[in-house]
């Protein structure tokens, strides 16, 4: 069963094969997804990389967390699951519903407008 590890500290200039290269050292590396922004494509500085068993994943922690890579110390951890992060702060909306702003109140005040 693949364990993915959170492999963040990294530098904007590290690529997936130099993760692929280094974790090797620690078991099999089934794969390396280094994060990007999805408007310029620059890395977001941290990366999943998924190890082939438990005892390779932990193998690749005390390897690694802590330890420099093209100068910054990695942090290396067990990847949490998505649903365990905890939303953004408004309940997963993504902004809309102001209500009323901006015009549109007259039916909200009331009755008192109304002829």
């Amino acid at each position: 069963m693949d364990v993915k590890l959170y492999v963040g500290n990294l530098t904007y200039s590290t690529t997936e094969d130099e993760l692929r290269t280094m974790f090797a050292q620690a078991g099999t590396v089934t794969s390396v997804a280094l994060i990007k922004d999805r408007d310029t494509g620059q890395s977001k500085g941290f990366a999943f990389i998924e190890m082939a068993s438990q005892a390779e994943a932990q193998k690749g922690i005390s390897l690694f967390h802590g330890k420099p890579l093209n100068g910054r110390d990695l942090t290396v951890n067990m990847a949490r699951p998505r649903e365990e992060r905890g939303g953004g702060g408004f309940g997963g909306s993504r902004g809309g519903g102001g209500g009323g702003f901006g015009g549109g109140y007259g039916d909200s005040r009331g009755g008192k407008h109304r002829r």
